[in-house]
């Protein structure tokens, strides 16, 4: 009966089953955190140097370390834009889509 008992174990104590129903919701929330990042490495710098040489010292004519704070703002003002952006597509991308009908 032992060895019954134990064959019947062996056999079924194969791998875990792979539980992929998860697999597109993590690669699309990688997708946005990897959207995201870039977008607040590039889009505050290059916001920091453009408006620092295009809009203060090129069309407003500002000195040097004026436009060196101002152009600070603008890249801080990008930071929370892009921070808030990212917690409201992370905050929906788990809701259900409704397509206006309430039930």
């Amino acid at each position: 009966m032992d060895g019954n008992v134990r064959a019947s174990l062996d056999t079924s104590a194969g791998p875990p089953p792979i539980f992929r129903g998860n697999e597109g919701s993590l690669v699309s929330a990688l997708k946005t955190l990897l959207f995201f990042t870039i977008l607040m490495v590039t889009l505050p710098i290059g916001l920091y140097f453009t408006s620092k040489a295009y809009i203060f010292e090129g069309a407003m004519k500002m000195s040097s370390s004026d436009s060196y704070f101002y152009a600070a703002i603008v890249a801080v003002l990008a930071v929370h834009v892009v921070l808030a952006l990212f917690v409201y597509v992370a905050w929906n991308e788990g809701a259900p889509k409704s397509k206006g009908k309430h039930e």
